[in-house]
Protein backbone atom coordinates (compact mmCIF):
# COMPACT_ATOMS: atom_id res chain seq x y z
CA UNK A 1 0.00 0.00 0.00
CA UNK A 2 1.27 3.26 -0.95
CA UNK A 3 0.70 6.85 -0.48
CA UNK A 4 -0.03 9.49 -2.43
CA UNK A 5 1.53 13.15 -2.11
CA UNK A 6 1.22 16.61 -2.97
CA UNK A 7 1.85 19.88 -2.09
CA UNK A 8 0.49 23.45 -3.21
CA UNK A 9 2.28 26.83 -2.15
CA UNK A 10 1.05 30.49 -2.30
CA UNK A 11 2.55 33.56 -0.64
CA UNK A 12 -0.06 32.71 2.42
CA UNK A 13 -0.87 29.59 1.87
CA UNK A 14 0.68 25.86 1.89
CA UNK A 15 -1.01 22.93 1.76
CA UNK A 16 -0.05 19.06 1.90
CA UNK A 17 -1.64 15.77 0.98
CA UNK A 18 -2.16 12.09 1.36
CA UNK A 19 -4.23 9.54 -0.77
CA UNK A 20 -4.45 6.08 0.69
CA UNK A 21 -4.36 4.25 -2.23
CA UNK A 22 -5.70 1.29 -0.19
CA UNK A 23 -8.78 3.27 1.61
CA UNK A 24 -8.79 5.89 -1.15
CA UNK A 25 -9.17 8.61 1.77
CA UNK A 26 -7.34 11.97 1.44
CA UNK A 27 -5.02 13.51 4.20
CA UNK A 28 -4.94 17.85 4.18
CA UNK A 29 -2.66 19.77 6.14
CA UNK A 30 -2.75 23.32 5.31
CA UNK A 31 -1.55 26.53 7.10
CA UNK A 32 -1.93 30.37 6.22
CA UNK A 33 -1.84 33.66 7.22
CA UNK A 34 2.17 33.40 7.71
CA UNK A 35 2.17 30.94 10.05
CA UNK A 36 3.79 27.82 10.51
CA UNK A 37 2.47 24.14 10.84
CA UNK A 38 1.72 23.30 14.74
CA UNK A 39 2.76 20.03 16.47
CA UNK A 40 -0.28 18.18 15.53
CA UNK A 41 0.28 18.73 11.71
CA UNK A 42 4.07 18.06 12.31
CA UNK A 43 3.25 14.84 13.62
CA UNK A 44 0.79 14.21 10.76
CA UNK A 45 3.25 14.82 8.24
CA UNK A 46 6.07 12.89 9.90
CA UNK A 47 3.54 9.77 10.35
CA UNK A 48 2.64 9.99 6.55
CA UNK A 49 6.40 9.78 5.26
CA UNK A 50 7.19 6.98 7.37
CA UNK A 51 5.08 5.12 4.91
CA UNK A 52 6.13 4.38 1.36
CA UNK A 53 5.12 7.80 -0.51
CA UNK A 54 4.93 8.15 -4.26
CA UNK A 55 4.23 11.59 -6.09
CA UNK A 56 5.17 13.24 -9.45
CA UNK A 57 8.47 15.94 -9.42
CA UNK A 58 8.39 15.38 -5.16
CA UNK A 59 12.21 14.60 -5.29
CA UNK A 60 13.30 18.47 -6.75
CA UNK A 61 10.03 19.73 -5.28
CA UNK A 62 8.21 18.25 -2.91
CA UNK A 63 9.86 16.58 -0.59
CA UNK A 64 12.46 19.94 0.05
CA UNK A 65 9.09 22.24 0.66
CA UNK A 66 7.75 19.31 3.23
CA UNK A 67 11.52 19.51 4.60
CA UNK A 68 11.17 22.88 5.19
CA UNK A 69 7.67 23.22 6.31
CA UNK A 70 8.84 20.20 9.03
CA UNK A 71 11.61 23.07 9.85
CA UNK A 72 9.45 25.94 10.62
CA UNK A 73 9.32 27.61 7.62
CA UNK A 74 6.50 30.50 7.52
CA UNK A 75 3.99 30.53 4.42
CA UNK A 76 6.29 33.47 2.93
CA UNK A 77 9.57 31.41 3.61
CA UNK A 78 7.85 28.63 1.56
CA UNK A 79 6.51 30.50 -1.10
CA UNK A 80 10.03 32.20 -1.23
CA UNK A 81 11.50 28.57 -1.57
CA UNK A 82 8.95 27.25 -4.08
CA UNK A 83 10.09 29.88 -6.38
CA UNK A 84 13.33 29.05 -6.48
CA UNK A 85 12.70 25.68 -7.25
CA UNK A 86 10.30 26.41 -10.15
CA UNK A 87 12.15 29.41 -11.60
CA UNK A 88 15.56 28.99 -10.66
CA UNK A 89 18.04 27.37 -13.13
CA UNK A 90 19.95 25.27 -10.18
CA UNK A 91 19.38 21.85 -9.09
CA UNK A 92 17.01 21.22 -6.54
CA UNK A 93 19.93 19.99 -4.42
CA UNK A 94 21.90 22.63 -4.65
CA UNK A 95 19.07 25.12 -3.48
CA UNK A 96 18.31 22.88 -0.59
CA UNK A 97 21.34 23.20 0.43
CA UNK A 98 21.72 26.74 0.16
CA UNK A 99 18.83 26.72 3.01
CA UNK A 100 20.58 24.58 4.93
CA UNK A 101 18.18 22.06 4.88
CA UNK A 102 18.31 18.25 4.91
CA UNK A 103 15.71 16.26 3.06
CA UNK A 104 15.29 12.82 5.18
CA UNK A 105 16.11 9.34 3.11
CA UNK A 106 12.53 8.89 2.72
CA UNK A 107 10.83 5.12 1.38
CA UNK A 108 9.98 7.28 -1.39
CA UNK A 109 8.89 6.78 -5.36
CA UNK A 110 9.26 9.67 -7.98
CA UNK A 111 7.05 9.04 -11.28
CA UNK A 112 8.29 11.77 -13.20
CA UNK A 113 11.33 9.49 -14.13
CA UNK A 114 9.69 6.64 -14.75
CA UNK A 115 7.26 7.71 -16.97
CA UNK A 116 8.29 8.20 -20.46
CA UNK A 117 7.84 10.66 -22.69
CA UNK A 118 8.39 13.49 -20.94
CA UNK A 119 5.09 15.06 -19.86
CA UNK A 120 3.54 16.89 -17.32
CA UNK A 121 1.01 15.36 -14.87
CA UNK A 122 -1.90 16.52 -16.63
CA UNK A 123 -0.27 15.58 -19.78
CA UNK A 124 0.33 11.63 -18.39
CA UNK A 125 -3.44 12.09 -17.19
CA UNK A 126 -4.77 12.90 -20.51
CA UNK A 127 -2.67 9.92 -22.10
CA UNK A 128 -4.64 7.73 -19.87
CA UNK A 129 -7.91 8.75 -20.22
CA UNK A 130 -8.80 10.32 -16.51
CA UNK A 131 -12.12 11.75 -15.28
CA UNK A 132 -10.91 15.39 -14.92
CA UNK A 133 -8.09 17.43 -16.71
CA UNK A 134 -8.04 21.31 -14.16
CA UNK A 135 -5.40 23.58 -14.47
CA UNK A 136 -4.25 25.40 -11.62
CA UNK A 137 -7.27 27.53 -10.66
CA UNK A 138 -5.77 30.29 -9.11
CA UNK A 139 -2.60 32.83 -10.32
CA UNK A 140 0.34 31.56 -8.45
CA UNK A 141 1.26 34.90 -7.05
CA UNK A 142 -2.16 35.54 -5.56
CA UNK A 143 -3.37 36.09 -2.11
CA UNK A 144 -5.40 33.19 -1.20
CA UNK A 145 -8.96 33.98 0.74
CA UNK A 146 -10.80 31.40 3.02
CA UNK A 147 -13.12 30.68 -0.20
CA UNK A 148 -10.09 29.32 -2.76
CA UNK A 149 -8.23 27.22 -0.05
CA UNK A 150 -11.47 25.21 -0.36
CA UNK A 151 -10.79 25.72 -4.55
CA UNK A 152 -6.98 24.57 -4.03
CA UNK A 153 -7.70 21.68 -1.80
CA UNK A 154 -10.55 20.19 -4.26
CA UNK A 155 -7.96 21.14 -7.42
CA UNK A 156 -5.00 19.16 -5.14
CA UNK A 157 -7.59 16.23 -4.67
CA UNK A 158 -7.72 16.02 -8.52
CA UNK A 159 -3.76 15.64 -8.77
CA UNK A 160 -3.72 12.90 -5.94
CA UNK A 161 -6.20 11.07 -8.59
CA UNK A 162 -4.28 11.61 -11.69
CA UNK A 163 -0.81 10.67 -9.41
CA UNK A 164 -2.54 7.76 -8.56
CA UNK A 165 -3.50 6.63 -12.11
CA UNK A 166 -0.39 6.98 -13.38
CA UNK A 167 1.21 5.29 -10.34
CA UNK A 168 -1.20 2.15 -11.19
CA UNK A 169 -0.04 2.07 -14.48
CA UNK A 170 3.50 2.07 -14.14
CA UNK A 171 3.58 -0.97 -11.37
CA UNK A 172 5.24 -3.12 -13.17
CA UNK A 173 8.04 -0.71 -13.67
CA UNK A 174 7.89 0.14 -10.39
CA UNK A 175 7.86 -3.45 -8.84
CA UNK A 176 11.03 -4.37 -11.36
CA UNK A 177 12.86 -1.50 -9.44
CA UNK A 178 11.90 -2.50 -6.72
CA UNK A 179 13.54 -6.03 -7.34
CA UNK A 180 16.27 -4.45 -8.44
CA UNK A 181 17.10 -2.40 -5.55
CA UNK A 182 16.70 -5.01 -3.09
CA UNK A 183 19.10 -7.44 -5.99
CA UNK A 184 21.79 -4.53 -5.66
CA UNK A 185 21.38 -2.55 -2.53
CA UNK A 186 20.75 0.05 -4.42
CA UNK A 187 17.66 2.67 -4.43
CA UNK A 188 16.27 2.65 -7.93
CA UNK A 189 12.79 3.42 -7.04
CA UNK A 190 12.75 6.24 -8.91
CA UNK A 191 14.85 6.37 -11.64
CA UNK A 192 14.66 6.06 -15.30
CA UNK A 193 16.24 2.86 -17.25
CA UNK A 194 19.18 4.96 -18.02
CA UNK A 195 19.90 6.19 -14.51
CA UNK A 196 19.66 2.57 -13.55
CA UNK A 197 21.98 1.27 -16.46
CA UNK A 198 24.34 4.00 -14.75
CA UNK A 199 23.61 2.92 -10.92
CA UNK A 200 24.16 -0.47 -11.74
CA UNK A 201 27.37 -0.55 -13.93
CA UNK A 202 29.29 2.03 -11.61
CA UNK A 203 28.17 -0.21 -8.73
CA UNK A 204 29.45 -3.71 -10.59
CA UNK A 205 32.60 -1.65 -11.46
CA UNK A 206 33.36 -0.89 -8.07
CA UNK A 207 32.72 -4.39 -6.52
CA UNK A 208 34.24 -6.54 -9.09
CA UNK A 209 36.87 -4.44 -10.70
CA UNK A 210 37.97 -1.81 -7.20
CA UNK A 211 37.33 1.15 -9.89
CA UNK A 212 38.21 4.28 -8.08
CA UNK A 213 35.47 6.43 -6.98
CA UNK A 214 37.30 9.86 -8.85
CA UNK A 215 37.13 7.56 -12.59
CA UNK A 216 33.29 7.97 -12.17
CA UNK A 217 33.11 11.74 -13.15
CA UNK A 218 31.90 12.76 -16.67
CA UNK A 219 34.85 13.39 -19.25
CA UNK A 220 34.74 17.33 -20.44
CA UNK A 221 35.67 18.42 -23.60
CA UNK A 222 37.40 21.70 -24.85
CA UNK A 223 34.80 24.19 -26.48
CA UNK A 224 34.13 22.58 -30.38
CA UNK A 225 36.31 19.18 -29.88
CA UNK A 226 35.97 17.22 -32.87
CA UNK A 227 37.09 14.01 -33.65
CA UNK A 228 37.07 11.34 -36.36
CA UNK A 229 34.98 8.39 -36.95
CA UNK A 230 37.29 5.48 -36.72
CA UNK A 231 37.38 2.50 -39.83
CA UNK A 232 35.33 -0.24 -38.20
CA UNK A 233 37.24 -3.18 -40.37
CA UNK A 234 34.10 -4.73 -40.99
CA UNK A 235 32.48 -2.35 -44.17
CA UNK A 236 33.37 -3.22 -47.58
CA UNK A 237 31.15 -1.92 -50.25
CA UNK A 238 31.04 -2.00 -53.97
CA UNK A 239 29.17 0.52 -55.59
CA UNK A 240 31.52 4.46 -55.86
CA UNK A 241 28.56 6.23 -54.31
CA UNK A 242 28.78 4.02 -50.96
CA UNK A 243 32.63 4.11 -51.30
CA UNK A 244 32.10 7.75 -51.67
CA UNK A 245 30.23 8.11 -48.06
CA UNK A 246 32.47 6.14 -46.27
CA UNK A 247 35.44 7.77 -47.41
CA UNK A 248 34.27 11.13 -46.37
CA UNK A 249 32.62 9.97 -43.20
CA UNK A 250 36.46 8.68 -42.35
CA UNK A 251 37.53 12.32 -43.05
CA UNK A 252 34.24 14.09 -41.13
CA UNK A 253 35.41 15.85 -38.16
CA UNK A 254 32.45 15.48 -36.22
CA UNK A 255 32.14 18.21 -33.48
CA UNK A 256 30.75 18.26 -30.12
CA UNK A 257 27.92 21.37 -29.11
CA UNK A 258 28.15 23.15 -25.90
CA UNK A 259 24.84 20.82 -25.41
CA UNK A 260 27.20 17.89 -25.13
CA UNK A 261 25.46 16.50 -28.32
CA UNK A 262 26.75 15.94 -31.62
CA UNK A 263 26.73 18.28 -34.85
CA UNK A 264 25.27 16.11 -37.72
CA UNK A 265 27.03 17.31 -41.02
CA UNK A 266 24.74 19.07 -43.33
CA UNK A 267 26.05 16.20 -46.50
CA UNK A 268 25.29 13.46 -43.75
CA UNK A 269 21.68 13.81 -44.48
CA UNK A 270 21.90 13.57 -48.13
CA UNK A 271 20.04 10.56 -49.91
CA UNK A 272 21.74 7.73 -51.05
CA UNK A 273 19.83 5.25 -53.39
CA UNK A 274 20.29 1.40 -53.74
CA UNK A 275 18.19 -0.29 -56.27
CA UNK A 276 14.67 2.08 -56.20
CA UNK A 277 15.04 2.97 -52.72
CA UNK A 278 16.18 5.70 -50.80
CA UNK A 279 18.18 6.06 -47.88
CA UNK A 280 19.02 8.84 -45.42
CA UNK A 281 21.83 8.41 -42.80
CA UNK A 282 22.08 10.35 -39.45
CA UNK A 283 23.65 10.66 -36.24
CA UNK A 284 21.09 8.90 -34.79
CA UNK A 285 20.60 6.32 -37.14
CA UNK A 286 19.34 5.44 -40.82
CA UNK A 287 15.90 5.03 -42.23
CA UNK A 288 14.61 4.63 -46.08
CA UNK A 289 12.67 7.19 -47.32
CA UNK A 290 9.55 5.41 -48.47
CA UNK A 291 5.64 7.00 -49.11
CA UNK A 292 2.56 5.17 -49.14
CA UNK A 293 3.81 1.88 -49.60
CA UNK A 294 1.71 -0.92 -49.71
CA UNK A 295 3.27 -4.17 -50.35
CA UNK A 296 1.66 -7.64 -49.78
CA UNK A 297 3.21 -10.95 -50.19
CA UNK A 298 1.62 -14.32 -52.24
CA UNK A 299 1.73 -17.50 -53.49
CA UNK A 300 5.03 -15.88 -55.59
CA UNK A 301 6.72 -13.29 -53.44
CA UNK A 302 7.63 -13.67 -50.02
CA UNK A 303 7.71 -10.58 -47.36
CA UNK A 304 10.21 -10.47 -44.81
CA UNK A 305 11.71 -8.36 -41.88
CA UNK A 306 15.99 -9.06 -40.74
CA UNK A 307 16.42 -7.32 -37.31
CA UNK A 308 19.44 -7.36 -35.86
CA UNK A 309 19.20 -8.90 -32.28
CA UNK A 310 20.72 -6.10 -29.33
CA UNK A 311 22.25 -4.47 -32.61
CA UNK A 312 23.81 -1.88 -30.33
CA UNK A 313 25.21 -4.15 -27.86
CA UNK A 314 26.74 -6.47 -30.52
CA UNK A 315 28.37 -3.31 -32.22
CA UNK A 316 29.73 -2.90 -28.67
CA UNK A 317 31.51 -5.47 -28.09
CA UNK A 318 32.75 -6.04 -31.59
CA UNK A 319 33.85 -2.55 -31.83
CA UNK A 320 35.69 -2.89 -28.34
CA UNK A 321 33.91 -0.11 -27.40
CA UNK A 322 34.50 1.57 -23.96
CA UNK A 323 34.73 4.76 -21.87
CA UNK A 324 38.28 5.46 -21.75
CA UNK A 325 38.06 7.20 -17.98
CA UNK A 326 36.69 3.49 -16.89
CA UNK A 327 38.72 1.17 -19.39
CA UNK A 328 38.81 -2.23 -20.87
CA UNK A 329 37.21 -3.78 -17.61
CA UNK A 330 34.07 -1.83 -18.77
CA UNK A 331 33.57 -4.28 -21.53
CA UNK A 332 34.27 -7.18 -19.91
CA UNK A 333 31.12 -6.57 -17.26
CA UNK A 334 29.24 -5.30 -20.60
CA UNK A 335 30.20 -8.96 -21.46
CA UNK A 336 29.08 -10.49 -18.59
CA UNK A 337 25.54 -8.83 -18.78
CA UNK A 338 24.76 -9.83 -21.95
CA UNK A 339 25.69 -13.86 -20.92
CA UNK A 340 24.08 -13.38 -17.66
CA UNK A 341 20.33 -11.70 -19.61
CA UNK A 342 21.26 -15.06 -21.95
CA UNK A 343 20.78 -17.46 -19.39
CA UNK A 344 17.89 -15.76 -17.92
CA UNK A 345 16.02 -15.54 -20.78
CA UNK A 346 16.95 -19.30 -21.17
CA UNK A 347 15.57 -20.65 -17.41
CA UNK A 348 12.42 -18.12 -17.47
CA UNK A 349 14.02 -15.32 -15.02
CA UNK A 350 12.15 -12.64 -16.69
CA UNK A 351 13.08 -10.14 -13.51
CA UNK A 352 16.71 -10.73 -13.98
CA UNK A 353 16.19 -10.23 -17.87
CA UNK A 354 14.31 -7.13 -18.03
CA UNK A 355 16.91 -5.78 -15.84
CA UNK A 356 19.72 -6.84 -17.81
CA UNK A 357 18.30 -5.46 -20.41
CA UNK A 358 17.51 -2.27 -18.87
CA UNK A 359 21.46 -2.26 -18.41
CA UNK A 360 22.64 -3.07 -22.02
CA UNK A 361 20.21 -0.18 -23.38
CA UNK A 362 20.31 2.25 -20.71
CA UNK A 363 24.45 2.50 -20.85
CA UNK A 364 24.25 2.86 -24.39
CA UNK A 365 21.89 6.22 -24.32
CA UNK A 366 24.07 7.27 -21.75
CA UNK A 367 27.04 7.99 -24.06
CA UNK A 368 25.34 10.87 -25.12
CA UNK A 369 24.78 12.71 -21.74
CA UNK A 370 27.57 14.99 -20.96
CA UNK A 371 26.41 14.78 -17.16
CA UNK A 372 27.09 10.91 -17.08
CA UNK A 373 30.63 9.33 -15.94
CA UNK A 374 30.11 7.04 -19.44
CA UNK A 375 29.63 10.41 -21.82
CA UNK A 376 31.78 8.69 -24.77
CA UNK A 377 30.01 11.19 -28.04
CA UNK A 378 33.17 8.99 -29.74
CA UNK A 379 31.63 5.82 -28.68
CA UNK A 380 28.11 6.97 -29.44
CA UNK A 381 29.11 8.06 -32.87
CA UNK A 382 31.19 4.87 -33.86
CA UNK A 383 28.03 2.69 -32.30
CA UNK A 384 25.68 4.65 -34.94
CA UNK A 385 27.61 4.94 -37.70
CA UNK A 386 28.92 1.32 -37.96
CA UNK A 387 25.47 -0.08 -37.38
CA UNK A 388 24.11 2.40 -40.68
CA UNK A 389 27.18 1.42 -43.06
CA UNK A 390 26.36 -2.25 -41.60
CA UNK A 391 22.96 -2.14 -42.39
CA UNK A 392 23.75 -0.75 -45.88
CA UNK A 393 26.13 -2.68 -47.12
CA UNK A 394 23.76 -5.78 -46.28
CA UNK A 395 21.21 -3.73 -48.44
CA UNK A 396 23.89 -3.34 -51.36
CA UNK A 397 24.69 -7.33 -51.26
CA UNK A 398 21.08 -7.98 -51.30
CA UNK A 399 19.96 -5.51 -54.09
CA UNK A 400 22.93 -6.63 -56.58
CA UNK A 401 22.03 -10.01 -56.45
CA UNK A 402 18.32 -9.04 -57.96
CA UNK A 403 16.57 -9.62 -54.09
CA UNK A 404 14.99 -5.77 -53.31
CA UNK A 405 15.07 -4.00 -49.95
CA UNK A 406 11.73 -2.32 -49.55
CA UNK A 407 12.22 -0.50 -46.24
CA UNK A 408 14.73 -0.38 -43.32
CA UNK A 409 15.34 1.60 -40.44
CA UNK A 410 17.79 1.44 -37.42
CA UNK A 411 18.60 -1.97 -36.30
CA UNK A 412 16.72 -4.43 -39.70
CA UNK A 413 15.77 -4.39 -42.92
CA UNK A 414 12.32 -5.47 -45.14
CA UNK A 415 13.02 -7.63 -47.84
CA UNK A 416 10.83 -8.53 -50.61
CA UNK A 417 11.62 -11.91 -52.87
CA UNK A 418 10.66 -14.66 -54.90
CA UNK A 419 10.17 -17.70 -52.58
CA UNK A 420 12.21 -19.73 -54.91
CA UNK A 421 15.30 -17.74 -53.99
CA UNK A 422 14.72 -18.02 -49.68
CA UNK A 423 17.55 -20.33 -49.79
CA UNK A 424 19.74 -17.60 -51.97
CA UNK A 425 18.71 -14.97 -49.50
CA UNK A 426 19.86 -17.06 -46.24
CA UNK A 427 23.18 -17.49 -48.05
CA UNK A 428 23.63 -13.98 -48.70
CA UNK A 429 22.42 -12.54 -45.05
CA UNK A 430 24.41 -15.37 -43.58
CA UNK A 431 27.74 -13.95 -45.21
CA UNK A 432 26.69 -10.72 -43.63
CA UNK A 433 26.79 -11.98 -40.36
CA UNK A 434 29.96 -13.91 -40.63
CA UNK A 435 31.40 -10.90 -42.27
CA UNK A 436 30.03 -8.78 -38.85
CA UNK A 437 29.59 -10.97 -36.34
CA UNK A 438 25.88 -9.70 -35.97
CA UNK A 439 22.79 -12.04 -36.05
CA UNK A 440 19.77 -11.48 -37.80
CA UNK A 441 15.82 -12.38 -36.61
CA UNK A 442 13.19 -13.09 -39.13
CA UNK A 443 9.48 -11.84 -39.07
CA UNK A 444 7.59 -12.80 -41.96
CA UNK A 445 5.06 -10.84 -42.86
CA UNK A 446 1.55 -10.71 -45.28
CA UNK A 447 1.55 -7.09 -46.03
CA UNK A 448 3.32 -4.03 -44.66
CA UNK A 449 1.38 -0.65 -45.10
CA UNK A 450 3.46 2.31 -44.61
CA UNK A 451 2.71 5.70 -44.29
CA UNK A 452 6.27 6.50 -43.96
CA UNK A 453 9.57 4.85 -42.45
CA UNK A 454 8.49 5.97 -39.17
CA UNK A 455 4.79 4.93 -39.22
CA UNK A 456 3.34 1.89 -40.86
CA UNK A 457 1.38 -1.32 -40.25
CA UNK A 458 3.07 -4.87 -40.69
CA UNK A 459 0.85 -7.78 -40.59
CA UNK A 460 2.29 -10.99 -39.83
CA UNK A 461 1.72 -14.35 -40.98
CA UNK A 462 -0.49 -15.96 -38.59
CA UNK A 463 -2.80 -12.67 -38.18
CA UNK A 464 -1.19 -10.66 -35.71
CA UNK A 465 0.33 -7.44 -36.68
CA UNK A 466 2.78 -5.02 -35.32
CA UNK A 467 3.09 -1.28 -35.41
CA UNK A 468 4.94 2.20 -35.65
CA UNK A 469 4.48 5.15 -34.81
CA UNK A 470 0.84 6.39 -35.01
CA UNK A 471 -0.16 2.63 -35.27
CA UNK A 472 1.45 1.54 -31.91
CA UNK A 473 -1.62 2.09 -29.65
CA UNK A 474 -2.55 3.70 -26.87
CA UNK A 475 0.90 4.81 -24.77
CA UNK A 476 1.61 7.08 -21.68
CA UNK A 477 4.34 8.07 -23.96
CA UNK A 478 2.52 9.87 -26.78
CA UNK A 479 -0.50 11.88 -26.79
CA UNK A 480 -3.97 10.76 -27.88
CA UNK A 481 -4.86 12.05 -31.56
CA UNK A 482 -8.24 10.49 -32.64
CA UNK A 483 -7.39 6.89 -32.16
CA UNK A 484 -10.45 5.54 -33.73
CA UNK A 485 -8.79 6.57 -36.80
CA UNK A 486 -6.19 4.28 -37.00
CA UNK A 487 -8.19 1.59 -35.51
CA UNK A 488 -10.38 1.85 -38.57
CA UNK A 489 -7.72 2.20 -40.63
CA UNK A 490 -6.08 -1.63 -39.07
CA UNK A 491 -9.28 -2.92 -39.12
CA UNK A 492 -9.38 -2.25 -42.66
CA UNK A 493 -6.17 -3.64 -43.88
CA UNK A 494 -6.11 -6.75 -41.91
CA UNK A 495 -10.10 -7.82 -41.77
CA UNK A 496 -10.81 -6.09 -44.78
CA UNK A 497 -13.73 -4.02 -42.31
CA UNK A 498 -14.93 -0.77 -43.95
CA UNK A 499 -13.68 1.87 -41.65
CA UNK A 500 -17.21 2.95 -41.72
CA UNK A 501 -18.61 0.27 -39.84
CA UNK A 502 -15.85 0.31 -36.82
CA UNK A 503 -16.12 4.48 -36.44
CA UNK A 504 -19.85 3.57 -36.39
CA UNK A 505 -19.80 1.21 -33.79
CA UNK A 506 -17.10 2.53 -31.74
CA UNK A 507 -19.06 4.13 -28.41
CA UNK A 508 -15.86 4.85 -26.82
CA UNK A 509 -15.32 8.92 -26.55
CA UNK A 510 -11.68 8.10 -25.72
CA UNK A 511 -11.11 7.32 -29.35
CA UNK A 512 -12.35 9.94 -30.69
CA UNK A 513 -10.41 12.68 -28.08
CA UNK A 514 -7.66 14.71 -29.02
CA UNK A 515 -4.77 15.87 -26.31
CA UNK A 516 -2.46 19.07 -26.91
CA UNK A 517 0.00 21.09 -24.69
CA UNK A 518 -0.27 24.52 -25.17
CA UNK A 519 2.63 26.82 -24.10
CA UNK A 520 0.95 29.27 -22.02
CA UNK A 521 -2.43 27.83 -22.21
CA UNK A 522 -5.42 27.52 -23.59
CA UNK A 523 -8.63 29.31 -24.34
CA UNK A 524 -12.04 28.38 -25.88
CA UNK A 525 -15.10 30.70 -26.42
CA UNK A 526 -13.31 33.34 -23.66
CA UNK A 527 -12.83 30.53 -21.39
CA UNK A 528 -9.58 29.12 -20.23
CA UNK A 529 -9.06 25.62 -19.96
CA UNK A 530 -5.15 24.84 -19.03
CA UNK A 531 -1.81 24.33 -20.89
CA UNK A 532 -2.42 20.28 -20.97
CA UNK A 533 -6.37 20.65 -23.23
CA UNK A 534 -8.60 18.00 -24.62
CA UNK A 535 -11.08 18.19 -27.53
CA UNK A 536 -13.16 16.52 -29.95
CA UNK A 537 -14.23 16.98 -33.57
CA UNK A 538 -18.36 18.02 -33.39
CA UNK A 539 -21.26 18.73 -35.99
CA UNK A 540 -22.49 20.95 -33.77
CA UNK A 541 -23.28 23.90 -36.00
CA UNK A 542 -22.74 26.15 -33.34
CA UNK A 543 -19.10 24.93 -32.87
CA UNK A 544 -18.29 25.53 -36.43
CA UNK A 545 -16.79 28.63 -36.88
CA UNK A 546 -14.99 28.13 -32.89
CA UNK A 547 -11.60 27.21 -32.35
CA UNK A 548 -9.07 26.55 -29.35
CA UNK A 549 -6.80 29.43 -29.19
CA UNK A 550 -3.42 30.77 -27.53
CA UNK A 551 -3.95 32.31 -24.05
CA UNK A 552 -0.68 34.43 -24.81
CA UNK A 553 -1.69 35.44 -28.57
CA UNK A 554 -5.04 34.49 -29.90
CA UNK A 555 -3.27 32.28 -32.44
CA UNK A 556 -5.07 28.97 -33.42
CA UNK A 557 -4.53 25.67 -31.54
CA UNK A 558 -3.52 23.21 -34.54
CA UNK A 559 -6.04 21.33 -35.08
CA UNK A 560 -9.05 22.30 -33.12
CA UNK A 561 -11.65 23.92 -35.74
CA UNK A 562 -15.25 22.84 -34.63
CA UNK A 563 -14.12 21.20 -31.64
CA UNK A 564 -15.46 20.65 -28.29
CA UNK A 565 -13.36 20.70 -24.97
CA UNK A 566 -13.70 17.60 -23.40
CA UNK A 567 -11.88 18.19 -19.76
CA UNK A 568 -13.87 16.57 -18.12
CA UNK A 569 -14.85 12.84 -19.83
CA UNK A 570 -18.88 12.61 -20.82
CA UNK A 571 -20.50 9.02 -18.59
CA UNK A 572 -22.12 8.83 -22.10
CA UNK A 573 -20.96 8.99 -25.87
CA UNK A 574 -21.86 12.51 -26.63
CA UNK A 575 -24.62 13.37 -30.15
CA UNK A 576 -22.62 15.84 -31.56
CA UNK A 577 -19.06 13.75 -32.16
CA UNK A 578 -19.00 14.48 -36.11
CA UNK A 579 -18.40 10.54 -37.01
CA UNK A 580 -17.94 11.72 -40.89
CA UNK A 581 -14.96 13.71 -39.61
CA UNK A 582 -12.98 10.66 -38.71
CA UNK A 583 -14.39 8.53 -41.39
CA UNK A 584 -12.58 11.21 -43.91
CA UNK A 585 -9.69 11.40 -42.09
CA UNK A 586 -9.59 7.21 -41.97
CA UNK A 587 -9.72 7.21 -45.84
CA UNK A 588 -7.30 10.15 -46.22
CA UNK A 589 -4.99 7.93 -44.40
CA UNK A 590 -5.72 4.41 -45.99
CA UNK A 591 -4.48 6.86 -49.01
CA UNK A 592 -1.22 8.15 -46.77
CA UNK A 593 -0.25 3.92 -46.59
CA UNK A 594 -0.64 3.43 -49.99
CA UNK A 595 -3.71 1.08 -49.07
CA UNK A 596 -6.09 2.70 -51.92
CA UNK A 597 -4.74 4.47 -54.54
CA UNK A 598 -5.08 8.52 -54.45
CA UNK A 599 -7.65 9.83 -57.15
CA UNK A 600 -5.91 13.02 -57.54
Amino acid sequence: MAIIIDTECYKNYWLFAALNTQTNRVRQVEIYDNASLSEDDIKLIRDTMKRETVSFNGIKYDLPMITAALSGYTTKALHTLSNELILSKLPAWHIVRQHDLTVADYNHIDLIEIAIGQGSLKVYGSRLHCKTLQDLPIEPDEIISPAQREQLKVYCRNDLELTQLLYTTLLPQIDLRKSMSKQYGINLNSKSDAQIAEALIKSEMQSLYKIPLAKFKAKSYDARHSFNYRDPKIIKFKSAELNAVFKRLLTEKFTIADSGTLECPTWLGERITIGSTEYQMGIGGIHSCEKAQYITSNDEYALSDFDVGSFYPSIIMQQELYPENIGKSFLELYKSIINRRIEAKRSGDKITADTLKICLNGSYGKFGSKYSFLYSPELLLQTTITGQLSLLMLVETLEDNGIKVVSANTDGIVVYYKRTELDKVHELLWDWELQTSYQLEQTDYQAVASRDVNSYLAIKTDGSYKGKGIFTGESIGKNPDGRIVYDAVTQQVINGTPVEQTIFECKDITKYISCRRVTGGAIFDGDYLGKAIRFYHSNDPALQDKQLEYKKNGNKVPLSQACRPCMVLPDTFPVDVDLNYYITKAKELLEDIGYVRKTS
